[in-house]
């Protein structure tokens, strides 16, 4: 290992940038979503810490290869040729294979650098890599590079942050496992068994051969079954006819304010074609409520890959769906605030100011499939 920058340690630098590390564990602190910890973490590597460029990856769950999952800094994209690194090759599947940090302040010189002129014309001096460990084992790495040597003092800081980083993504990873095995249950679940369960199955008649939908369009369905158990359903009827999906039901009782309480799912199936219609008596006494949704969503011609990622196609395809961010984040079983993060990436991504332009958006590109968002880019 190539000698490091004097261990003096400088105390109130410590302590000043032992200060900013906490302030960065609290900002990921809750949140359950593997990626959004990961880019957290890089980000502020880059921006807070100065550091040129950071990367995080995971040890993918057969162990034999590492997935990258953030990457700040002189490159952003994840993919490429370190974007699936395989266990013991390259230095940081080394790492990973043998738990043994890396450190050094002459990068150029090292004999295992790939391409020594990149590092030469990026005029990057400082390297760090880290196993993040986790039961005896590690579980990803954390690789930081600077134009600068790096001091003792933003070692020690580095050795802490990855503590708490690895504690963060072990509790992410384990409940993305755990959510993988709910959602594989609730696969068998049929959508009429879901809307009876909420609506009493005594109220519900299926018309129609059921067949396995789109998720988003599942979303949308429920998210009605849900507001009609606020407006005394009577009765509710799903259909299933050769190219839609129909539920309708019947109100009693019906509230004056029954347009506004399903603004948000009439906007959400005119964007997948479909339509909301609301009938009612002039005494508001009985109301019919009658959602219909092609089985075959409009089609458009992707004019160029989406920039999106996985799970910001998933919080956006809730989005449009008419679903709040508390709502959305209770789908993803993420947190409130992971959410407003993937958002914030969205509006970025596609230039745009608001979610109501982002939706817009990625209708105007093709990335709309319907209610949801395909899986290019």
């Amino acid at each position: 290992m190539t000698r490091l920058a004097s261990q003096d340690l400088d105390v109130a630098r410590l302590l000043f940038d032992l200060k900013r590390c906490g302030e960065l564990v609290n900002r990921f602190t809750g949140w359950l979503q593997a990626d959004a910890i990961a880019a957290c973490v890089t980000d502020e590597l880059v921006e807070t810490f100065g550091c040129a460029f950071a990367r995080l990856w995971l040890v993918e769950a057969d162990r034999s290869a590492l997935r990258l999952m953030a990457s700040s800094g002189l490159y952003t994209r994840l993919d490429g040729s370190f974007a699936r690194v395989p266990m013991g090759s390259f230095k940081v599947g080394k790492i990973a294979q043998h738990c043994i940090p890396f450190l050094s302040n002459c990068l150029a010189d090292e004999v295992w650098v790939k391409d020594r002129s990149w590092a030469i014309e990026q005029r990057i001096q400082g390297f760090a890599g880290l196993p993040l460990m986790a039961q005896g084992q590690a579980i990803g790495v954390l690789a930081v590079f600077s134009h600068e040597p790096m001091g003792p003092e933003f070692l020690e800081v580095l050795q802490m942050l990855s503590l708490s980083v690895t504690g963060a993504l072990a509790s992410a990873v384990n409940h993305q496992a755990a959510l993988s095995s709910r959602e594989k249950a609730a696969d068998s679940t049929t959508l009429s068994e879901q809307l009876g369960n909420l609506l009493g199955r005594q109220k519900l008649s299926l018309l129609g051969t059921e067949q396995a939908l789109p998720p988003a369009l599942t979303q949308l369905l429920l998210k009605l079954g849900h507001q009609l158990t606020q407006l005394s359903c009577q009765y509710c009827r799903l259909v299933y006819e050769a190219d839609a999906v129909i539920l309708e039901a019947m109100l009693v009782d019906a509230r004056s304010d029954l347009t506004d309480q399903l603004q948000e799912i009439t906007h959400s199936a005119q964007l997948s074609g479909g339509t909301l219609q609301m009938q009612s008596d002039a005494n508001q006494a009985i109301a019919q409520v009658r959602l219909q949704l092609p089985l075959q969503p409009p089609a458009f011609a992707p004019t160029r890959p989406s920039p999106l990622s996985e799970r910001e196609r998933e919080v956006l395809q809730l989005l449009v769906a008419g679903y709040r961010d508390r709502d959305i984040a209770q789908q993803l079983y993420i947190s409130d605030r992971t959410v407003k993060f993937h958002v914030k990436n969205v509006l970025t991504k596609l230039q745009v100011k608001t979610r109501i332009q982002a939706v817009y958006a990625v209708a105007q590109a093709g990335w709309l499939d319907g209610p949801g968002i395909p899986d290019s880019g």
